[in-house]
């Protein structure tokens, strides 16, 4: 870092000396349209400490192993998603995609949160404080005693989906049943939190075309699920090497002691121990679609 920001700095001062000199200013009073670029560099430099010293902070504070690694910026342009093989229906080519891995070389992994049962101010601290992007996926049924608690989350940036209203096998229902299911929650995100959803997860990952169909009806453009989850205690892994890969999805759920032998923040640093051990940072998901 500090090698970088002596690169940056020094390209800065150059671009200063390349000013134009003729003397004019600006009326009495006015501010120079732009800071002098090594001072605003310096800024920028000093920010950068802050946010590292914040995050080596936070990692102490919430007993992580390392600090977790920084994803890289999102790409420019976003990778093309298609469903998994295998995990196509008929017609796939105009429904939502089913999918576990988005498409990369980075060595990122994305996390999701399915449906709401547990609501820990502690985990909503911790993410904040560690700045560790996640998305969360939403059932009815389990939120409306507290939806403050996610309106809370979406302040902090986290996009709210859907994860249909109470959680049933899809696959069993009819294909109106299953739009009431996935268009009702759409519904209830819409109203309680503003936002129309993109993405729906089925629930325990399974679905039909007539899901996907519904899912289409109801504007859904994405069924990601995934390819590890994470509980408190252990990890389970859909791929044959029972590795993570670039661009996983790991999904794990909102869970407390009367579930787990643990708690919300100790998945969370079960889950970044060991990505970060393993050279991956987490990024968001949302950014890739």
């Amino acid at each position: 870092m500090r090698g970088g920001l002596a690169v940056l700095l020094v390209a800065a001062l150059a671009s200063a000396c390349a000013q134009d000199t003729t003397g004019v200013r600006g009326a009495p009073g006015q501010q120079p349209l732009e800071a002098p670029p090594a001072r605003a560099l310096d800024t920028y430099a000093s920010r950068l400490r802050a946010a590292q010293t914040a995050r080596v902070a936070a990692a102490e504070r919430w007993n992580l192993r390392q600090v977790p690694l920084t994803a890289p910026p999102p790409p420019a342009e976003k990778p093309r998603i298609t469903a998994r093989e295998g995990f196509e229906v008929d017609g796939q080519e105009d429904l939502p995609p089913v999918f576990t891995t988005v498409p990369t070389e980075e060595r990122i992994v994305f996390l999701t949160i399915d449906d709401g049962a547990e609501k820990d101010p502690a985990f909503l601290r911790m993410m904040s404080e560690l700045r560790i992007p996640y998305t969360v996926f939403l059932t009815d049924d389990e939120i409306k005693d507290d939806y403050g608690y996610f309106e809370e989350m979406q302040t902090r940036g986290v996009t709210l989906n859907s994860h249909t209203l109470s959680h049933p096998y899809l696959p069993a229902l009819s294909y109106e049943q299953q739009r009431r299911e996935i268009c009702g929650m759409q519904e209830v995100i819409e109203k309680r939190y503003g936002k129309r959803p993109a993405l729906f997860r089925p629930p325990f990952g399974n679905y039909n075309r007539d899901t996907l169909r519904a899912a289409r009806s109801c504007g859904v453009r994405y069924a990601p699920i995934w390819n590890e989850e994470v509980y408190v205690d252990h990890w389970e892994y859909r791929e044959w090497d029972q590795d993570l890969h670039p661009g996983d999805i790991v999904l794990t759920h909102f869970r407390g002691r009367d579930d787990w032998d643990g708690t919300m923040t100790d998945m969370v640093r079960r889950f970044l121990d060991r990505i970060t051990a393993a050279g991956y940072a987490v990024a968001r998901l949302e950014d890739y679609l």
